[in-house]
């Protein structure tokens, strides 16, 4: 490159630099392909129907109504049904959840003999697919012949067997369900964070007089905060999706005692037998689902702020 002039030079580095451009690009583009396939356009395609009234028949032409779909959700009863239904089950397994994760981690994080395959044998239930784990947990329930009221009355602790999905006890269930098949999962995460402390902090809390309770809250919480931040993230918007477990257990019954707003809108276009609708609605269903979004999205800005406001303080 001696002899080349300076125009020559920048040229060839352009060229090279195209080159390697036009590999990374190549590389992404058949994922970008299925994301824009399986996530832009089917938002796209929902957003266009909220302006629609539509079943899906063949038969049917949709038909422009404006802003109806979205001023029939704010009148909808079942909806914000729904929604209280989702922050009560949102907030029941978060609160739950997040410190028994802790817990686990913090005992099984030690070099014990045998944590090793606890850690295995809890983590088992995250890689479980969520519709087996719901059919499971609706033998183990069952008011006549599941297991769980089997043995409470054969060690005399009930008298009748209890309708766990029934209206009164079906939240409940949903959220024990929840926490069995995502407690592993934040676990590891937490296993991770706690590996990153090293131990000399740690043992000069000890020498400094500190003990293990006062430890775990002035020295190793403080120093997960970047990994606990990321799990309450990861926790919020897994719950305001979490639907399969629902849908398998109750359907959003009874009488819509356990609908959870991505379930709702799933409904409109695939109806479910717990619900009063019997042809799909894919116009309305745009709209609960677009609504479903922003509400997830106003708690997810409130949620980023105040961890800001924290780190702030901290």
């Amino acid at each position: 490159m001696k002899n080349m002039t300076k125009p020559q030079v920048l040229s060839t580095r352009n060229k090279r630099k195209i080159k390697e451009n036009l590999q990374a690009y190549s590389m992404l583009l058949p994922n970008l392909v299925l994301f824009i396939a399986f996530s832009i356009y089917p938002c796209i395609w929902t957003l266009k129907f909220i302006f629609y009234r539509y079943s899906g028949l063949a038969s049917e032409v949709p038909k422009f109504i404006g802003l109806d779909n979205l001023m029939r959700v704010f009148r909808d009863d079942i909806y914000w049904k729904a929604a209280r239904n989702t922050f009560v089950y949102a907030g029941a397994k978060i609160i739950i959840i997040i410190p028994l994760a802790f817990l686990l981690a913090l005992f099984l994080s030690k070099k014990r003999k045998g944590n090793g395959l606890l850690q295995s044998v809890i983590f088992v239930p995250t890689i479980m697919s969520a519709a087996v784990m719901g059919l499971v947990f609706y033998l183990l329930f069952n008011v006549y012949n599941g297991q769980i009221n089997y043995y409470l009355m054969e060690w005399n602790i009930i008298k009748q067997p209890i309708n766990w999905l029934g209206a009164k006890n079906a939240m409940e269930t949903l959220v024990i369900t929840a926490i069995w098949g995502g407690v592993g999962n934040y676990m590891v995460y937490f296993i991770a964070g706690l590996q990153r402390i090293s131990e000399e902090t740690l043992e000069s809390a000890r020498i400094d007089g500190a003990n293990s309770i006062q430890t775990v809250w002035n020295i190793t919480l403080p120093m997960l905060g970047p990994i606990l931040k990321i799990i309450l993230m990861l926790s919020i918007t897994a719950a305001f999706h979490d639907m399969t477990n629902v849908m398998v257990l109750t359907e959003g019954g009874p009488n819509y005692s356990t609908m959870v707003l991505s379930l709702y809108g799933y409904s409109f276009f695939f109806p479910v037998s717990a619900s009063s609708i019997t042809l799909p609605q894919y116009g309305y269903g745009a709209a609960v689902s677009a609504v479903s979004a922003m509400i997830a999205g106003i708690v997810t800005v409130i949620y980023l702020k105040l961890s800001k406001k924290l780190d702030d303080v901290y």
